[in-house]
This record gives C-alpha cells, sequence and structure tokens, in this order.
C-alpha cells in the first residue's frame, strides 16, 4: 500500500492504532492494511441449525448474535472463505457425530478439506473423542470458545478465545486520565468466594491489598482506579479484566502453567499488558515483592498499553469498527487460508 493511502487509513483507526508508543499490537501496520481487506472480503456460509437455540453466555450469545446479523454472511457457498457450524452448547458427542456426518454427507464442503475450512462455537470447548466426525472437527476445524478455557480443550495457533464481555453498567469510554498514576493499594482483586482460598487469605491480611467479593458498580469503579495491579486467579473471575484495563489497573493473572489461549493473541501483545506469575509457594508476600520489582517506567508502559488494547475487547450489542466481534473476525479472516488435507481412510467411527 502507497504510504500516502496508509496515512489515510490511519486517520480512521482508533488513537491507539497511530500512536508511537507504547503500542499494544504485535504489528499496527499489518493490522491496519489486513482489517480493511477483511471487511472488503471476507465471506461466511452458515449451515442451517436443525432447531433454534441459544448460548447463555453472554461473549458468546453477543459473538453469535452479531455474526448472524452481519456483513460477512453470504448465501452462496461458493463466495465462502469459512463455513460456520452451528450447535447449541449442551450437545452431546454422540449428537455431534451425527451432525458432522450429515455435513459430510449432504454437503460438498467439509470433504474438501476434512472441516480445515470450517469453525464453530463451543463455550467451553470441546475434548477428544475417537470418533472419526468429532476427531476431524476438534483438530481440523477453527474453534472459538470464551477465555479462560480448559487445559486440553484448546489447540494454539489454531483455536480462537473471546474475551469475557463487560459486566458493568457503567461504560467504559469514562476511563480516567492516563497520566494520573497515583494509587491507594498495590493489588486489587474481585474474589469469587471460592477459588485458592488460601492465597486470598493472605492477601486479606496484607494492607497493601484490596480484597472484595461484591462491590457497587462505583465503589467497584473506584477500587480499580486506587489500585496499581488488579489481580487475576486462573479460572476463577475472569470477567472484569476487560473493565481492569480500561480504567488502568494492570492484570496480573495469577497461574499454575504458561497460558496459551488469551484472546486475540495474534493481535495483541500480552507480555506488555499484563503479567503471568505463579505464587503458589511465594504467597501474597512473593507476589507483593515481585510487583514492587516492576519499575515505574514499566508499569506506566504496560498501563498505557492495557488501556489502548482495552479497546478491541469491548463487547456492543450493535457491532462497532475494532471491538471485540471484529477482532473474532479478525482471528477468523487470518485463518481463511484453509490447509488441504489429503483424503485417507479412517478406522475410527
Amino acid at each position: 500500500m502507497a504510504p500516502i493511502s496508509l496515512l489515510l487509513l490511519l486517520l480512521l483507526f482508533p488513537p491507539s492504532l497511530s500512536a508511537s508508543s507504547p503500542s499494544p499490537y504485535l504489528s499496527a501496520a499489518t493490522l491496519v492494511q489486513n482489517y480493511q481487506n477483511m471487511l472488503k472480503t471476507f465471506k461466511i456460509f452458515i449451515y442451517a441449525p436443525s432447531k433454534p437455540f441459544n448460548f447463555p453466555n453472554a461473549s458468546a450469545s453477543l459473538f453469535y448474535n452479531s455474526l448472524l446479523c452481519s456483513p460477512f454472511l453470504t448465501r452462496d457457498p461458493a463466495e465462502a472463505h469459512l463455513f460456520f457450524v452451528p450447535f447449541s452448547p449442551d450437545t452431546s458427542t454422540r449428537s455431534l457425530a451425527r451432525l458432522i456426518r450429515q455435513l459430510r454427507n449432504n454437503h460438498p464442503y467439509w470433504n474438501r478439506t476434512l472441516g480445515a475450512d470450517h469453525f464453530f462455537l463451543s463455550p467451553a470447548g470441546i475434548d477428544y473423542s475417537s470418533d472419526r466426525n468429532v476427531l476431524e472437527l476438534k483438530k481440523n476445524s477453527l474453534q472459538i470458545s470464551v477465555f479462560p478455557v480448559t487445559s486440553g480443550y484448546f489447540i494454539p495457533h489454531k483455536d480462537i478465545t473471546l474475551p469475557p464481555s463487560n459486566p458493568s453498567p457503567l461504560p467504559l469510554s469514562d476511563t480516567p486520565d492516563q497520566n494520573s498514576t497515583k494509587t491507594s493499594f498495590l493489588g486489587y482483586l474481585r474474589w469469587d468466594g471460592k477459588t485458592e482460598t488460601n492465597l486470598v487469605n493472605e492477601f486479606k491480611g496484607d494492607a497493601d491489598f484490596l480484597v472484595e467479593e461484591k462491590s457497587e458498580p462505583l465503589n467497584y469503579v473506584r477500587s480499580l482506579i486506587e489500585s496499581k495491579f488488579c489481580l487475576f486467579l486462573y479460572h476463577g473471575d475472569v470477567a472484569w479484566m476487560v473493565e481492569a484495563m480500561a480504567w488502568g489497573c494492570v492484570p496480573v493473572v495469577i497461574v499454575d502453567r504458561p497460558i496459551q489461549d488469551f484472546p486475540f493473541m495474534d493481535i495483541l501483545r500480552w507480555s506488555d499488558m499484563a503479567l503471568l506469575v505463579a505464587v503458589r509457594h511465594g504467597g501474597a508476600e512473593g507476589l507483593k515483592q515481585l510487583l514492587n520489582g516492576v519499575s515505574e517506567e514499566q508499569y506506566v508502559e504496560m498501563r498505557e498499553a492495557g488501556m489502548a488494547g482495552s479497546k478491541h475487547l469491548v463487547w456492543n450489542e450493535e457491532p462497532q469498527q475494532w471491538d471485540a466481534f471484529h477482532m473474532v473476525m479478525y482471528q477468523l479472516w487470518l485463518r481463511r487460508h484453509a490447509v488441504r488435507y489429503a483424503r485417507r481412510e479412517f478406522v475410527l467411527k
């Protein structure tokens, strides 16, 4: 793309995309060019579901309903880059195998790639199966699930995760001044009341940490603003992570294994926006030492990158450019060049 054209495109985008530093993106220039190509050309064909269904998970529901009303859909499968396989989140393995078998027998598209140009939405993800049809769906098709995903249910570099939906009635657009970093607490945890009880009790006994189980929206936002870092227990309550980033509270995700299922890992550089720590043995004191070791310069850069990146993690009832729905579509677009698997016989049925 010519430099003048690229400059004109940049004028249309969020300020975070044209800012020089700090940037939350792996490559802002690549995102700028590819995003416009996606909007112009990307097409998806949806198989008709056997019966209507809903997703109880908010993120999954917002994505599914947005997709059904989006301009990316085509009724002509010859135009499609990808094929969407819709099914209810409570579908059994046997019923799922039957569904794929029907697609294989009634349409020509699955057998062309053994499902590699297909994708599906399963909030919890699906496990491996001895059934050939479910196995092909798991290994070949693109899975969209909700962050975080159970270990073994997510295949890195292929699958995609949805960011948690914003549970607060307060708009994320009313965010604080990026230059204001004065805080009262080192770390803030909004606890679900059940995850990592012993570790949380240590946090409760330390004045540098603020732990709340429930709070009113205004008090909750005040806690975010007054805290330097926001603590998240992996597989605990992570639904407020996007809010924390938007309000300038740097996420600290407490984990017991490497994390490969962060939302939009093809787009956002999570290592510049969040800390991943394992403190099971060091406890609250070990975490405090680690957080106090973060330089002010590094903290400010992470805070500003997180605030910029959070704009792409927000769900809207009606999708807006550069929001979570469009970033999911962008990740699908990046995967549109399906691997063409050779036909072969399977023993599994």
